[in-house]
């Protein structure tokens, strides 16, 4: 076996966990109205959630394909028209699932960590 730093070790599974709940997260962002991405991505890093570009825009456009989000252009006084994402009723009902699973899987960490399991 590999003699791995512990820091970096544990660096690595906190990117994969928050890889998986990433899409938890943008559904959570776009659930109430229509969000521009620039401002899902700003939402997300005042959440402490760090993502970027490059991963945040093949994400929504995933969610498109799959149904989750839909988008509508709205005029910018900045520019060109913007992209906005919001949940689909199939995202919500996707989102209200997927939080069950989160606050499951946040009741038997909390468990785990006070001893009780």
């Amino acid at each position: 076996m590999e003699n791995k730093e512990p820091d970096a070790y544990a660096s690595q599974l906190a990117s994969q966990m928050r890889k998986g709940y990433l899409t938890y997260c943008v559904l959570l962002v776009c659930r109430k109205k229509p969000v521009y991405s620039s401002d899902i991505i700003k939402r997300l890093h005042e959440a402490d959630m760090m993502v970027v570009e490059g991963t945040i825009y093949p994400l929504l456009a995933r969610l498109q394909r799959d149904g989750l989000l839909a988008h509508e252009w709205q005029e910018s006084e900045q520019g060109p028209p913007r992209k906005y994402y919001r949940c689909t009723e199939f995202g919500d009902e996707v989102r209200e699932r997927l939080a069950g699973h989160v606050d499951e899987l946040h009741k038997t960490l909390t468990q785990l960590k006070k001893g009780e399991l």
